[in-house]
Formats: structure tokens, sequence, C-alpha cells
């Protein structure tokens, strides 16, 4: 059992619990820097953590009410094809040095748009609200399986995007949605999505087992404990310090 491992997915899941996001985001650096791990290896890694935290939170917001099903369906059936499509096109051809670079850019560009969407969470209600005029129930319907597919390739190249990124989106097609329910359909859609895109990587041999083993036993209290102290802490510092982590990291990642 390792002890760092297990420290570092306890500081992981203070962050989930404190600010909802952040969990692939910041993992994956950190399964690059300090536990040395190739790109697939901690993306694949990272896949199966995301979706193993994220279970219980679905199963508490779909309990909760707060899970917009016909949404999460419309997701799923842009970002599981996707998924499968980015899988299977690694298998063909192979996990070779172009594959590292473009999964190495892919996680360092999926960083930078994080921290954009966290940075500027209040600006995207507002934008959602402009959308309006060109989006509307006749085309809201395949806009949203269009993101799906963005989101599952994202997610199957970098692991990162299930979070800020799919909470965005789904606030830009749905404005009128309370922020409870955009926040329970974009865990609902990442648990399939993330699982799915964690077995294919799985087959490829990108999972660090044991490793992943010592993280979760660390961030099952860590979540609790930093959503304890979110109610403490003033979350634009919280943001603000996350942000900087995630930019500081893409840019590193990037170069």
């Amino acid at each position: 059992m390792d002890f760092l491992a297990i420290v570092s997915g306890f500081g992981i899941g203070a962050i989930v619990g404190m600010t909802g996001v952040g969990g692939g985001s910041l993992m994956t650096p950190l399964l690059l820097s300090v536990f040395k791990l190739s790109p697939a290896a901690a993306i694949g890694t990272d896949l199966w953590f995301a979706a193993i935290t994220k279970t219980a939170g679905s199963a508490s917001h779909h309990q909760a009410g707060h899970v917009e099903w016909r949404i999460v369906r419309l997701l799923l059936s842009g970002s599981i094809p996707a998924s499968l499509a980015t899988i299977a096109l690694m298998h063909l051809t192979g996990l070779t040095k172009g594959w590292a670079s473009a999964l190495t850019f892919s996680l360092g560009i999926a960083l930078l748009l994080t921290a954009v969407t966290v940075a500027f969470k209040q600006i995207w209600v507002k934008v959602g609200h402009w959308l309006e005029r060109w989006i509307h129930d006749g085309n809201r319907p395949a806009l949203t399986i269009l993101c799906g597919f963005v989101l599952g390739v994202l997610v199957s190249l970098s692991s990162i995007g299930a979070g800020a990124i799919g909470a965005t989106l789904i606030l830009l097609l749905y404005p009128k949605l309370a922020a409870h329910r955009i926040v329970g359909t974009d865990i609902a859609h990442a648990v399939p999505l993330t699982l799915v895109a964690g077995i294919g990587h799985a087959t490829l041999g990108n999972v660090e087992w044991a490793l992943l083993g010592s993280l979760l036993i660390g961030s099952i209290p860590g979540i609790w404990i930093g959503s304890q102290l979110t109610r403490k802490m003033p979350e634009r510092l919280v943001r603000t310090l996350l942000c900087l982590s995630l930019v500081t990291a893409g840019l590193k990642v990037i170069h």
C-alpha cells in the first residue's frame, strides 16, 4: 500500500469536496509528475478513479431527484460511440509515440479549458441565455448529442472534460436548468462515460490497479472532509487557487 498515493488521494478528494471539480484535472498531472506514469497509464488510471468516486455522487443526486435523465441519454448517445471509436482507433494504430504526443497535448488543452470554465463560472449563465436566440427545442437534442460526442473524444484522450467542461456545456444548452440539476446531470453522465473509457484503456493495459486502490483509500475521507471545509473557506479563494493549479499544470504538460 503506497502511503504517498493515499495522501495524494486524500488531497484530491478534499479539493473535489470543496469545489465540486478538479478531480481528473488535478489527478492526471499528479500521476504524471509525482508517480511518473506514462500519459496513457495516467489517463487510464484516472478514468477508473473518476468512475468509482463519482458513482456514489451520482446515486445521491438521483435519490434527490437532481438528474435530468433525458439529457443524460442524449449526451451518452454522442459520448459513448465517440469514446468507443477513439479507443478502437488506439487499438488499431497501437500506442505509438504519435499517440503519446496526442494524449499529452489533449491533456494540456483539457486542463486549460477546465481552468477557463472554472474561472468564468458566472459568465456562462449569461452566455447560455444569449445563445437561446439560436438554440431552441428543435435543435437542442441534436446539439446535446454533438456536445456528448466532443466530451467522449476529450475524456477518452485526456480523462478530463466530464466534470467542469461537461457541466458548462449543459449550462450553455439548458440555461434555465437549476444549478443542482446541472451538477447532478453532469455527474450522472460522467459515470458511464468514464467507465466505458476506463474499460477501453484497461484493454490497452493503461491502468495501474495497485496505485488506483491506494488513491481511492485516501480519496473517500478526503471528499467528506473537503465537503465540510467548503462551508468555512471563501469559494472565490478556493476557485482561484484551483484555476492557478490548472493553468500551471496545463502549460507544464504542453511544454
